[in-house]
């Protein structure tokens, strides 16, 4: 993960870019609408998306168990582009399955099991969601700072780890294997997030975010994370730990079922990798890292990069998108494709602009999801795989599709 709330500040300071004009244009057109009757309200509020409110619907919906009914369709599914209505059932509407965590991060739905993976980041617990009745459980306690997770083209769960910074497979037996921990003999950083290939192969991002008390743990004394030794590790770990400093760059790597490990994402081209996923048809790999066009101090506002896929690696590097809406950076943590090629990206930004992002396979803003809180991560998922899971801050949503995930997991 990103932290959720540099992404936000970031963006609570670009929303005073908003011209005067479009402010008072929006503002006019709402309360003209809310005289002229509820259907002109509606083409009022979607004329003016621009601006967003001081709430995420006006008047601000009920999220909770005993929730009100919602007007259809859903006033926080915003349809930018006209083809976006061709993947969104108008008869359907965003709701809160469960709530009350930490930092929710890596949805991951097992198609034999018929249940969704989530981990609580923080709270070092991976979570269960059934599909049948809906219930949540914790599934893997410790989780060990689980971030990512997927399922691979045979169903096993992989996950990464940020406590001891590795990737991890659950086989059909219940046993665990160690996917990857080190690179040419050094500690992985703290693998984030991964995606599995056709051909057995998992690719995984590896950034510095797990680094932290909170998140994962610190080097040990001298490194990055704790360069004057006052912070123990070893205070409070689960299990004993070796000494671990970070030495390696940010990359992004491609693990073979061979057992080899190599970069296919150099630091140099992409800083603090985060999210990826490829496209449907596997020739694209998307990656989320730093705009290395605009630093600040060691890093910069998230964007989406693609890349060439070409066997092995990878080539083509260019920005897909930039994630600014309306002048407001809405910073991507995590984001799956769907099997029509759209991108639906989660957004860690200020209310009105948190939530997801969806853009066609041509990098165009095609429609958007609202939520109350910031999105960390999404995945595809239920039965027929076209319901779209949204970890946010502290809950987990769904919203039933007319379209569906393009990958396993």
């Amino acid at each position: 993960m990103r932290s959720a709330f540099k992404g936000e500040a970031a963006s609570l300071g670009q929303c005073g870019s908003l011209k005067r004009r479009d402010i008072l244009l929006g503002t006019l057109g709402v309360a003209a609408a809310a005289v002229m009757g509820p259907y002109a309200v509606a083409e009022a509020r979607e004329a003016s998306v621009r601006i967003p409110a001081s709430v995420v619907t006006d008047p601000p919906r009920a999220w909770g168990s005993e929730a009100s009914p919602v007007m259809y369709p859903d006033p926080d599914v915003i349809t930018i582009d006209k083809a976006f209505k061709d993947y969104i059932n108008e008869a359907a509407a965003i709701r809160r399955l469960a709530t009350g965590f930490g930092w929710l991060e890596g949805p991951a739905w097992s198609n034999e099991g018929q249940y969704l993976v989530f981990s609580d980041t923080g709270a070092d617990t991976q979570y269960r969601l059934l599909w049948d009745d809906r219930r949540v459980t914790a599934f893997r306690r410790p989780s060990y700072n689980s971030n990512g997770n997927t399922f691979d083209f045979q169903g096993r769960q992989i996950s990464t780890e940020q406590f001891y910074r590795r990737v991890v497979r659950w086989e059909h037996d219940g046993t665990m294997t160690v996917i990857a921990d080190s690179f040419e003999g050094s500690g992985l950083n703290s693998p984030n997030d991964l995606v599995p290939h056709p051909d057995g192969s998992i690719w995984f991002t590896d950034p510095p975010y797990g680094d932290s008390l909170t998140e994962g743990r610190p080097d040990d004394a001298g490194g990055l994370s704790n360069p004057h030794g006052l912070l123990n590790a070893h205070i409070g770990s689960p299990a004993a730990v070796v000494a671990v400093k970070r030495r390696l760059p940010t990359n992004v790597y491609r693990w073979d079922t061979s057992g080899s490990l190599e970069v296919v994402v150099t630091e140099e081209q992409i800083s603090n990798p985060n999210g990826i996923c490829f496209s449907p048809d596997y020739k694209t790999l998307f990656v989320i890292g730093d705009d290395l066009r605009i630093r600040h101090g060691d890093s910069g506002p998230g964007v989406v990069y693609a890349f060439d896929v070409r066997g092995r690696t990878v080539g083509g590097q260019r920005i897909f998108t930039d994630m600014s809406v309306d002048g407001v950076h809405c910073d991507p943590d995590g984001m799956r494709a769907d099997v029509f090629g759209n991108l639906w990206c989660s957004s860690a930004a200020s209310l009105g602009y948190a939530g997801v992002l969806v853009y066609n396979a041509g990098g165009k803003l095609i429609g958007r999801i609202r939520l109350p809180e910031v999105c960390g991560n999404v995945a595809f998922g239920g039965p027929k795989r076209n319901v779209l899971f949204m970890c946010a801050s502290q809950s987990l949503y769904v919203l039933p599709l007319e379209t569906q995930g393009a990958a396993p997991g």
